[in-house]
C-alpha cells in the first residue's frame, strides 16, 4: 500500500499547530496563492447555470480542442483528438497510465529528487520504482550515463519532470537530445514527461519538451500537463495527457471505472483558462521570480545552507551543510516555520520551501530557517 503524502502530512501538522493558537509560517504546499483569472471564474459561473450531465471520460470535446490548440500554440506540438486523455488533475492521469500499463515486477525509473507521489503511484500498480540519484552537482538532472545504467529488460517507464518538483531544474535542448539517444534502443520503455510547471520558468530560454526534441519517440511519450499550477486552479482538478492513441484508450478505460470523468464545470473553466488571454502567466511568473530572489538573498546569508537558484517551478531546495533533514524540519516547525524534509523527495539532507506564498510570509519563514540553523550550530 502507498504511504500518505509527506507533503500533506507536514501541512497537516502545521494546521494543527495553528489550530492550537500558534503562528506558523507554512512553506509546505505547492499551491499558488493567487485566485484563478477573472475570466475563468466568470466561465465557471456561467457553466454552473447550465444542465451538465455525464460527459466523455476523456474530457468534453471543447476541452480536448482547447488542449490541442494550447500545445500547438505554446510548444509547437500537434496531436489529434484521439491522443488526448483528460483526468481529475495531472496526478490522476499519471496514476491511470501506470495502472493501465504496469504488470507486477515492471520497473519505473524515477530520478531523485522526485515529486513525492511518483513512487507511491507506481507501487500499488504493481511496479517497482527504480530511484536514480541526481544530485545538485548534476543540476538535479538525469544524465545519459545514469539513465543508461538504470535501464533493464524490465524497465517500462522513465519519469522526466521539468521544471522539476522539488528542484526547479529544467533540461536544455542538448540534454534532452542525449537522453533521447539512450532511450531509442529500448522500444519497450515509455517516457512520462510531466510538464505541469512548463509555464513557470525564470530564464530567457524557450521551453523545450522531449516530444519536440525527439519526434521519432512521440509514440512512446506521454506528455502530462494541467491548469493547477500555471492558472492557480489546484482545487478544480483538471489535467490531461497527450500521447499515442492506444495508450490514451487504455488510460480512458481506467478513467471510466474509477471516477467516470472530472467535473464538467471545472472542464469548462479550464477551456476559458486555455483559450483566454495568457498575459496572466507572464505577470505571475514575474511575481514568483521576485519571491525566489528575495528568498535566495536571505537563505544565502547562512553558511549552513547551499541553495541553488531554481530554473522554474516555485520551490527552493537548499542542501543542509550538516544535520538530519527530518530533525531539522521538526525543529523548524517548533520554531514556527513549516517546511518539507528532502527525504520525502528521495534527497535526504535537503529541505523544500515553497515560495507560492506572499513575500512577507516567505521572507519571515526564510529568516526563521537561517536563525534556527545558526543557533543549532553555535
Amino acid at each position: 500500500m502507498p504511504s500518505g503524502s509527506p507533503i500533506l502530512e507536514m501541512a497537516r501538522r502545521a494546521a494543527e499547530q495553528r489550530a492550537q493558537g500558534r503562528h506558523i509560517v507554512d512553506l509546505t504546499l505547492g499551491e499558488p496563492d493567487f485566485a484563478p483569472p477573472d475570466h475563468v471564474i466568470a466561465a465557471a459561473r456561467e457553466a454552473a447555470g447550465r444542465v451538465l450531465g455525464y460527459n466523455p471520460a476523456n474530457g468534453l470535446p471543447e476541452l480536448r480542442r482547447a488542449v490541442l490548440h494550447a500545445h500547438e500554440r505554446d510548444r509547437g506540438l500537434e496531436y489529434t483528438d484521439a491522443e488526448v486523455a483528460v483526468g481529475c488533475g495531472a496526478k490522476q492521469v499519471i496514476f491511470n497510465a501506470f495502472f493501465a500499463t504496469l504488470w507486477p515486477g515492471d520497473e519505473v525509473i524515477v530520478p531523485a529528487p522526485y515529486w513525492a507521489s511518483y513512487p507511491d503511484m507506481v507501487r500499488p500498480c504493481g511496479g517497482l520504482p527504480v530511484v536514480v540519484d541526481c544530485p545538485a552537482e548534476s543540476g538535479f538532472r538525469l544524465t545519459a550515463h545514469a539513465l543508461q545504467a538504470a535501464i533493464t529488460a524490465r524497465t517500462r517507464w522513465v519519469v522526466l519532470n521539468a521544471p522539476g518538483n522539488p528542484s526547479g531544474a529544467t533540461y536544455s535542448h542538448e540534454e534532452l537530445a542525449v537522453l533521447a539517444e539512450v532511450l531509442r534502443p529500448h522500444p519497450a520503455v515509455t517516457i512520462l514527461s510531466d510538464e505541469i510547471y512548463a509555464h513557470i520558468r525564470y530564464g530567457d530560454q524557450e521551453y523545450v519538451s522531449l516530444a519536440q526534441i525527439a519526434p521519432d519517440l512521440r509514440e512512446r511519450i506521454l506528455l502530462v500537463d494541467g491548469v493547477s499550477k500555471a492558472y492557480a486552479m489546484t482545487g478544480w482538478r483538471v489535467g490531461w495527457g497527450l500521447g499515442p492513441s492506444d495508450l490514451v484508450r487504455r488510460i480512458t478505460a481506467v478513467q471510466t471505472q474509477n471516477c467516470t470523468q472530472t467535473a464538467a464545470v471545472s472542464q469548462l473553466a479550464a477551456v476559458a483558462a486555455l483559450e483566454g488571454t495568457q498575459e496572466v502567466l507572464a505577470q505571475r511568473r514575474a511575481v514568483y521570480r521576485r519571491r525566489r530572489d528575495a528568498a535566495l538573498a536571505i537563505l544565502r546569508q547562512s553558511r549552513h545552507l547551499d541553495t541553488v537558484a531554481p530554473d522554474g517551478a516555485f520551490y527552493l531546495f537548499p542542501r543542509l551543510a550538516t544535520g538530519d533533514d527530518l530533525a531539522v524540519a521538526d525543529a523548524l516547525l517548533e520554531a514556527g516555520c513549516a517546511t518539507v524534509p528532502g527525504s520525502a523527495f528521495g534527497a535526504p539532507g535537503h529541505l523544500r520551501l515553497s515560495f507560492a506564498t506572499g513575500i512577507t510570509t516567505l521572507e519571515a519563514g526564510c529568516r526563521t530557517v537561517v536563525d534556527v540553523l545558526n543557533k543549532a550550530a553555535s
